[in-house]
């Protein structure tokens, strides 16, 4: 790990850099040349196209991404996104990228320093989503309802942010549950990836949506941005017990269950008639709380279908170009579908 220290406000900028240099790939080619983006002369869209629609290029292109976050150590996401890469013919940096923890405006700066050394988009999570918001142009104005961000892309004049775990959220229920509705739904955490997951449910037509957060403003402020664009119930909960009794569905979207922030949001005494479960953390796999689920006979949706869909349509948006999900799945090693 690199320690880059910069020179206001006491800005602590550490990295660890991902690096793989990949063969040229008939089917690729993004329209971007600026941002960290180098070595295309011919334009492509996506490095899973049939033979007879793909362009010969001559150079491969690097790139250069980064995610910033608080304990990241453990991410698989420069795994991701180098394989993306490899798979498309493209020659990755991926850092991870940890502002010094409760200084004023590290994160702006660490975003600021990112642009100015020549990346060309990044990631964020935990716990600078909703700030990455305000720091950047949204991309959309469901982005800009939604307050979160958890991707940025270097563009000119200003950097724009995008929310692909709203996205991924959605992509990744659809593909465990075709079909199915998400019916009346508990969320613990109401943060930058809580939010996500709430617009996200709307859009997969959940009855009802109930809120808890032990900052109870936080639960509010989602509460009323939901209630402005859809009819369906959304409740703030005062507790636990308000929020998971006669649930279809419950949702770990705080931090807990973290390697280093072990222990579950939600006691197994109150699991007993839930359908469905899942839980934003990736590692470790088998979170307490989604172990407590399965022993009570609760379906689950693992947090890396999360991280998968989100990774696949933020490289989409780095880059311009989709991968072939199989085969990024097979290199990751990830099931198929695990339940």
């Amino acid at each position: 790990m690199i320690k880059n220290r910069g020179h206001s406000r006491g800005w602590d900028l550490r990295t660890t850099s991902h690096k793989t240099r990949a063969r040229t790939h008939p089917h690729s080619a993004p329209p971007h040349t600026k941002g960290g983006i180098r070595g295309w002369r011919k334009e492509a869209h996506s490095c899973y196209a049939p033979a007879s629609s793909s362009t010969k290029i001559d150079d491969v292109l690097e790139i250069k991404l980064g995610l910033i976050g608080v304990g990241i150590g453990k991410s698989r996401a420069p795994e991701l996104h180098r394989l993306a890469g490899s798979l498309c013919g493209i020659a990755v940096t991926y850092d991870l990228i940890e502002p010094a923890a409760g200084v004023p405006y590290a994160f702006d700066e660490a975003l600021q320093a990112c642009r100015g050394q020549g990346y060309r988009a990044v990631n964020v999570t935990y716990p600078f989503k909703e700030q990455a918001a305000g720091a950047v142009q949204a991309a959309s104005e469901q982005v800009r309802r939604l307050g979160a961000v958890n991707t940025v892309r270097f563009d000119d004049p200003q950097p724009r942010g995008f929310n692909t775990d709203y996205t991924g959220f959605r992509r990744a229920f659809s593909s465990r549950f075709p079909g199915r509705s998400p019916a009346s739904v508990a969320i613990v955490g109401a943060g930058g990836v809580g939010r996500a997951i709430a617009f996200a449910l709307l859009d997969l037509r959940a009855a009802e949506i109930r809120l808890f957060d032990q900052d109870a403003h936080k639960s509010i402020a989602v509460a009323t941005v939901l209630r402005e664009q859809t009819s369906t119930r959304v409740v703030v909960c005062r507790g636990l017990e308000e929020a998971t009794r006669g649930a279809e569905g419950l949702v770990n979207a705080t931090p807990l269950g973290m390697h280093q922030r072990p222990g579950t949001p939600i006691p197994s005494s109150l699991m007993d008639a839930q359908s469905w479960a899942f839980d934003a953390i990736y590692t470790p796999t088998d979170t307490r709380f989604l172990l407590d689920c399965r022993a009570a006979g609760i379906e689950i949706l693992y947090g890396y279908e999360l991280f998968f869909y989100q990774g696949v349509d933020a490289f989409e948006i780095f880059t311009g170009i989709g991968v072939d999900e199989v085969r990024l799945r097979e290199a990751l090693k990830l099931p198929q579908t695990k339940r």
